[in-house]
């Protein structure tokens, strides 16, 4: 996201969506789980389509709800780092 003086803050999709999984995975290895498969497993959730998320791949936001809720966060907790 970059700003010129005086024009609206420009999102850059690619580079937001790769955020989110950055955030994802960080949080699952905060809450001490190694593998994207176990932490799917136990909050079940589809293995395969975690590991996309992890990835950036194929992430709509009712799935991004389910995961914040895995994690026991609020959006806003979640957003609250890696977003600035």
């Amino acid at each position: 996201m970059s700003k010129a003086k005086g024009q609206k803050e420009q999102w850059d999709d690619e580079a937001y969506i790769q955020r989110l999984a950055q955030r994802i995975r960080s949080l699952r290895i905060e809450k001490g789980y190694t593998s994207h498969e176990t932490f799917a497993y136990e909050h079940n959730i589809p293995r395969a389509q975690y590991g996309r998320y992890e990835r950036g791949e194929d992430l709509r936001f009712s799935s991004l709800i389910k995961i914040v809720q895995a994690f026991d966060m609020t959006l806003e907790e979640f957003f609250s780092e890696g977003f600035e």
